[in-house]
């Protein structure tokens, strides 16, 4: 690997706590990522909620690929890269929709719900010999999953599954992704996704949510005003005890730990809300038990995709764009069964506190672009990041939480594991290596 100059471990030395600028903002290491990376990662793709109906769709993205999520006419899922194979037009130019087919605007070629090519410009007359039609459908994903509405993709056939990959972070998506009662019912997107564009690389997002509890400090001012669902100042809901866990795989979360309470004093600012919220901790405590107070509140799934999953509940998908620009997209989950009043308090809660509006992103938005353009000289170039926080007091097993936790919320742990498997990416040859 020429661009890295032999190796990514040389720049991710994560037994001394030392980490080179190099990574955050090479255009040469961006690019191989794009191949070495995100072209074998599982990648969050959307949400079930966002493709009900056979003939819906929704344009979204893999690194920096377009693809189209869409529903075929026997409600089966699909994803396919949202690129002609006559000569690589966008097949889909909107957002989302719904369609009975998707036609090419350059040359008209059409392609079925499920990526067959079904119709080709004068093709009796103009092939000869004809070609297989069979073998220019969209190109689709190799493998594709759904984890609790959630829809995951991959271009890399050998990438082990969806729940090998998450290995033990599973328990976190299965505990946040359910309704807020701990069931098994449905959760929808509120709204429509958020996009906008911050100028910096996506890892300092990626380590943000992954586990860097110290960045807090920056949200000062916010947890000052009341922009929270409690009344008076605040910010979230009362998240209990926090406990650091991560994962081989790359994935970090920070999970709250309240005691299993009757009651819950959380949402005052809404009545009906917090009767909602109220009814679901108790069927949550009757349950799940002692686990109903544990919450994942922030995390990372490597290598993109990062979440709330307390309140708000949000799923922030830091796509690249370039070494030092990253798109964001972030959706807000609510319970579908919730009371329409609860649902617009908290759609009005979320935007306050998380997005482009949200007054806790613009703190996060200011650090990492700030962080970006203070390390592109060749001077600061030269000097690594330091992430020695919590070394040498590494977190064992924890009898509560599946994973390498801790209780010290300090700890750089998290961030540390995440660029492990970072390096561990950009040096395998392919999976089995990996």
């Amino acid at each position: 690997m020429k661009s890295l100059n032999g190796s990514a471990r040389a720049l991710v030395d994560t037994t001394a706590g030392e980490i080179s600028r190099e990574i955050y903002v090479n255009d040469d290491i961006y690019r191989e990522e794009q191949e070495r990376l995100f072209a074998r990662a599982w990648l969050f793709v959307g949400h079930e909620s966002q493709v009900p109906n056979a003939g819906d769709f929704l344009v979204s993205r893999m690194g920096e690929e377009s693809v189209i999520l869409t529903r075929d006419r026997a409600g089966k899922v699909h994803v396919f890269l949202n690129s002609c194979r006559h000569r690589g037009m966008k097949v889909c130019r909107y957002d989302d929709g719904n369609t009975k087919s998707f036609v090419c605007p350059y040359h008209a070629w059409s392609y079925d719900l499920d990526g067959r090519l079904i119709g080709v410009q004068d093709f009796e007359n103009s092939y000869r010999p004809p070609f297989d039609r069979t073998d220019w459908g969209l190109v689709e994903v190799a493998q594709l999953a759904i984890f609790r509405g959630t829809i995951w993709a991959t271009w890399d056939k050998d990438a082990p599954s969806f729940d090998d990959y998450l290995g033990e972070a599973r328990f976190a998506l299965d505990l946040g992704l359910r309704p807020w009662d701990g069931g098994d019912g449905e959760t929808e997107v509120l709204g429509s996704i958020q996009k906008w564009i911050v100028p910096c690389n996506w890892k300092l997002i990626a380590e943000n949510f992954a586990g860097d509890a110290l960045h807090v400090v920056s949200h000062r001012s916010v947890d000052m005003v009341g922009i929270g669902p409690t009344q008076g100042p605040g910010r979230r809901d009362d998240y209990g005890r926090p406990h650091l866990a991560a994962y081989p795989g790359g994935h970090g979360v920070n999970y709250g730990i309240t005691p299993p309470v009757k009651e819950r004093s959380n949402y005052t600012a809404s009545p009906v809300t917090a009767a909602y919220f109220q009814r679901c901790w108790e069927k949550r405590l009757a349950r799940l038990g002692d686990k109903a107070g544990i919450v994942p509140l922030i995390g990372t799934i490597f290598p993109n995709t990062s979440f709330h999953l307390q309140q708000p509940r949000t799923i922030l998908v830091s796509h690249p764009r370039g070494a030092c620009e990253t798109e964001m997209w972030r959706i807000y989950l609510v319970d579908k069964e919730a009371p329409e009043e609860a649902k617009r308090f908290l759609r009005l809660y979320y935007i306050r506190y998380s997005g482009p509006a949200g007054m806790t992103e613009q703190d996060d938005m200011e650090n990492w672009s700030y962080a970006t353009s203070a390390s592109r000289g060749r001077i600061a170039r030269r000097y690594p990041y330091n992430y020695k926080s919590g070394l040498g007091t590494e977190a064992g097993r924890d009898p509560v939480i599946p994973g390498f936790a801790t209780p010290r919320n300090t700890s750089e742990q998290n961030p540390r594991i995440l660029y492990k498997r970072w390096a561990e990416y950009m040096d395998a040859e392919d999976w089995s290596a990996l």
